[in-house]
């Protein structure tokens, strides 16, 4: 399993020492902010506990995008929120003093909307609230007789009603699409079960299997890749948890840089699945472009 800790000098050069092993990474040498340049054409970076937390860029996200657009890197960044639309997170994030085009987003709701449209089915329930439902304006709805129940952020829809008329027509032969696989979410600073749950109680009740669209599902993945027209090996994920970010990047063959902030906890490093490299800040990842 490759493993790379990277250590930030305080020199004006930035040069970083790193100790690596596996594959693809120099083993104990010293890596400068080109050693790397071309290898990693593309970053794809997650958002919440990312670039971001609770409204607030970390500290050198907005100095990173800038200077990885400078170099002709090719960015996109992937959340697995399904409340908001890829407008709405550009928006926010240009905000806080980045420069996002709506088109770099891929949030799971837009995913799950282009997966619909490939699939094009004759209708679909899809159970959501927010900008996220905005995405779906090419697909037929139908809350009655759906072919697809979609499951994504259906807040306060997410009732007594609501879950028993979807179980009814799950048994009754519609098939399941769950947009995001977590199922507790901390993002807003308290806890809140989430789509995951209610997309597990529904297969567990039907004695079906739902598809799963967002991280750690390689379909994102496999979008981003396609819009920004790159091999995996020439691209690096940037996340700070393991179950979504990173083993959604060693599913689709893509290098890994765990971030501890945001969601990371110690924890999360005595598992079976580990990232390439571990940084302790957003700001370090420069040295690897």
């Amino acid at each position: 399993m490759a493993l790379c800790d990277i250590q930030m000098s305080r020199s004006p050069r930035r040069v970083a020492a790193a100790r690596c092993r596996g594959r693809g990474f120099r083993r104990e040498t010293v890596i400068t902010k080109h050693d790397l340049g071309n290898k990693f054409k593309g970053v794809l970076f997650d958002i919440d506990g990312v670039l971001e937390f609770q409204g607030r860029a970390y500290p050198g996200a907005v100095e990173l995008l800038a200077d990885l657009r400078q170099k002709d890197i090719k960015v996109r960044i992937l959340t697995n929120s399904t409340l908001k639309s890829r407008k709405v997170c550009a928006e926010r994030l240009n905000r806080l003093g980045f420069y996002v085009l709506e088109k770099e987003v891929i949030t799971a709701s837009w995913a799950t909307a282009r997966y619909l449209e490939n699939l094009n089915p004759k209708s679909c329930w899809v159970m959501l609230k927010g900008k996220g439902l905005d995405e779906f304006k090419n697909v037929s709805l139908d809350s009655e007789n759906p072919e697809y129940i979609v499951v994504g952020d259906f807040r306060d829809g997410f009732n007594f009603e609501n879950m028993n008329l979807a179980l009814k027509l799950l048994l009754e032969g519609a098939r399941l699409i769950v947009m995001i696989p977590e199922k507790v979410d901390h993002s807003l600073g308290r806890v809140e079960l989430t789509v995951g749950a209610y997309g597990q109680m529904l297969e567990d009740a039907a004695g079906i299997k739902a598809i799963y669209i967002g991280k750690p599902g390689i379909y994102m993945f496999d979008l981003a890749l396609a819009e920004i027209a790159l091999d995996p090996a020439q691209v690096l994920m940037v996340g700070d948890r393991m179950a979504t970010d990173i083993l959604g990047a060693r599913r689709a063959g893509i290098k890994s840089v765990l971030v501890k902030t945001g969601e990371f906890k110690e924890s999360d490093l005595t598992g079976d699945v580990q990232p390439d490299c571990i940084v302790d800040s957003i700001d370090e990842i420069d040295v690897l472009f």
